[in-house]
């Protein structure tokens, strides 16, 4: 591990996300699971089925990021062109990848064969590698820093998990919490005292509703256990001294 750290961007492909007939649920899992690989989420776009915003979306976050990965679009239907998209952003033609269409007809021998809408998910950016798939055949696909996985979340958990250690990280983004009734405006000033004073922390501040009152909890993130519970320690002594009474964990 090192001190470096390192990003990733998400672009979330397809109609329905944006018409709210499905609920992204890849997101947070995600996200998840880059903390554990010690990289950070540093932006989410949504886009449409639409190969031109596509490819804007594909070029800004990979170049803005170590590690850029798409979710949706790289079924076998004619609005699935992720593919397309990515090829055009990265200036290469598009094959029909040897390894996926063997992979394709061995999983579908038993269920009809291959037919022209089934061989589209064999289709890659030229120079790609291949993300296994052990959920539905399908695989996932790899090229330099670009992940495209597919929408459908328990799938999509299939490749992150084969992709667990092939990645270059830096140390996971550990996290704290502590909360209470307490009016996160009424603590604006210490919060931005404390993390002024610990600069390999960030605290972010979440306010609630609840039993007809208002509060907040406090998360405070770092790679470094030791400025982590230096950090919490300031913030709840603060805390304290204001009259707030708290509870570590959050609420």
């Amino acid at each position: 591990m090192t001190d470096r750290i390192y990003t990733a961007g998400l672009v979330v492909i397809g109609d329905e996300i944006l018409s709210g007939r499905t609920h992204d649920k890849n997101i947070a899992q995600v996200a998840s699971w880059l903390q554990v690989q010690g990289i950070r989420l540093s932006e989410v776009r949504v886009v449409p089925d639409v190969i031109e915003r596509i490819v804007e979306a594909v070029n800004a976050l990979r170049e803005a990021n170590d590690y850029l990965f798409t979710t949706g679009g790289i079924g076998p239907t004619h609005d699935d062109i992720t593919v397309d998209a990515v090829s055009q952003a990265l200036g290469v033609p598009v094959i029909i990848h040897p390894e996926a269409r063997a992979i394709l007809e061995k999983y579908y021998t038993d269920k009809g064969g291959l037919n022209e809408g089934r061989l589209r998910m064999a289709r890659t950016p030229e120079g790609a590698e291949l993300i296994p798939n052990r959920m539905s055949g399908a695989p996932g696909i790899r090229i330099g820093s670009i992940h495209l996985m597919a929408g459908v979340p328990h799938i999509t958990a299939g490749m992150l998990d084969a992709l667990t250690g092939t990645l270059k990280g830096g140390a996971p983004l550990i996290a704290e919490t502590v909360g209470g009734f307490i009016p996160e405006s009424e603590v604006s000033g210490l919060l931005r005292e404390v993390e002024k004073a610990h600069e390999n922390c960030q605290i972010g501040s979440y306010p609630f509703f609840r039993e007809g009152r208002v509060g907040s909890n406090f998360v405070i993130r770092s790679t470094d256990p030791a400025e982590l519970d230096a950090c919490m320690a300031e913030l709840c002594k603060g805390l304290e001294e204001a009259g707030f009474a708290f509870t570590p964990g959050g609420i």
